[in-house]
């Protein structure tokens, strides 16, 4: 891995709370200390940081471990204030001055809001702020059942052009097997490439915080894709960060799977839906890598999964091979209709017609 010059640090609530039911102030102090030290060393840095519902469970002493959305939605309320001035004072005294970024999975799905939310942090970065990054839990519903904050991490990872997404949890990386569970499991030290053994063996959550090993494993797979480096490691580790920017081998790491790839393909591969999948016929996957042409509906083999017009879809050949993935201009209930079909029977079977493509070339990035 070579020297990063911007990266974006992810701190979880367990992180934060060091495995109590309360923010512990040391921690938060001791990574203070270190993003000021990785900044004085010219290196960038984005803090997306988990914990407003914790800060505002403490101040409102809740201890019991209630889900109902809008109780979590009021702590993250009182929470996120308190969380941000206790940021601010500690880095104060480190002459860092910072910024408050709230954002969800709709403000990056949105073209013009991707832009907007980009501009925002690299002005931020380009003056020597720092941006601290949430989720904005009072009104992200369904983002706040699932712990998006590690897939906001790789979001923010995208937009930024991060070398590096370090995310922080309480435990030292990706495991053969649950560790607290198995005590044979045995850390892993690189992935080469994220596949569904990957994810077979990250599941579970935890505790306090609300994504777990899974969540984590999405976050690294898009941050890879968007050209970044990822690795998971200990945020109870002694000086964590600056050891992992000067390149030792702590915790688990996910290599960049692309370069660098232009703005519009990253918010494409910033929207993918996870479950998706367009499988494509032999003529259809020849057509895509080697002609350059757009998807067809008379291509498609089959559709699976749920998803709307204009999200993005993974396209597979039929060995199983992603090879692209693109927006497409048909609901996943509209393409099962029209699949094997030829563009001109698209009016005549759906009623209407987006265009013959269901995913157009200039929507699309290969893999």
């Amino acid at each position: 891995m070579t020297h990063p010059n911007r990266i974006v640090v992810k701190v979880g609530t367990n992180v934060l709370t060091a495995g109590t039911d309360k923010v512990h102030r040391p921690t938060i102090v001791s990574l203070v200390q270190q993003i000021a030290a990785v900044r004085n060393h010219g290196v960038e840095i984005v803090l997306v940081s988990s914990g407003a519902i914790a800060v505002g469970r403490e101040r409102l002493h809740f201890p019991a471990r209630r889900r109902d959305i809008p109780l979590k939605q009021m702590l993250a309320a009182v929470g996120q204030s308190r969380l941000m001035h206790l940021y601010e004072q500690i880095f104060e005294l480190y002459g860092i001055t910072v910024a408050q970024t709230l954002l969800t999975r709709g403000d990056l799905a949105d073209r013009h809001r991707y832009l907007n939310a980009r501009n925002t942090l690299l002005a931020c970065l380009m003056h020597n702020v720092l941006p601290i990054v949430n989720e904005n839990d009072v009104v992200a519903v369904s983002e706040i059942r699932v712990g998006d904050n590690d897939n906001l991490s790789a979001l923010v990872a995208n937009l930024v052009d991060a070398d590096l997404l370090l995310i922080l949890t309480d435990i030292d990386g990706l495991y053969t097997a649950d560790p607290r569970r198995d005590p044979s499991a045995t850390r892993i030290a690189v992935v080469p490439h994220i596949t569904e053994q990957i994810y077979a063996i990250a599941g579970g959550s935890n505790t306090r915080g609300t994504g777990g090993m899974l969540t984590k494993i999405q976050a690294a797979d898009l941050a890879t894709r968007s050209g970044a480096d990822v690795v998971i490691a200990s945020g109870a580790e002694r000086d964590v960060i600056t050891r992992v920017v000067a390149g030792e081998s702590l915790g688990t790491r996910f290599p960049a799977q692309a370069t660098k790839v232009e703005s519009r393909k990253r918010w494409i591969l910033a929207e993918t839906v996870r479950h998706s999948r367009v499988v494509a016929d032999e003529g259809a996957v020849r057509a895509l890598i080697e002609g350059g042409k757009s998807l067809l509906p008379a291509g498609i083999v089959a559709v699976e999964g749920d998803f709307a017009r204009g999200q993005t879809v993974r396209i597979y050949a039929i060995d199983g091979r992603e090879i692209a993935r693109g927006i497409t201009q048909y609901a996943s209930a509209d393409l099962r209709r029209i699949c094997g079909l030829r563009s001109a029977q698209i009016a005549e079977t759906l009623g209407f017609d987006y265009g013959p493509e269901v995913v157009h070339r200039d929507d699309m990035v290969l893999l």
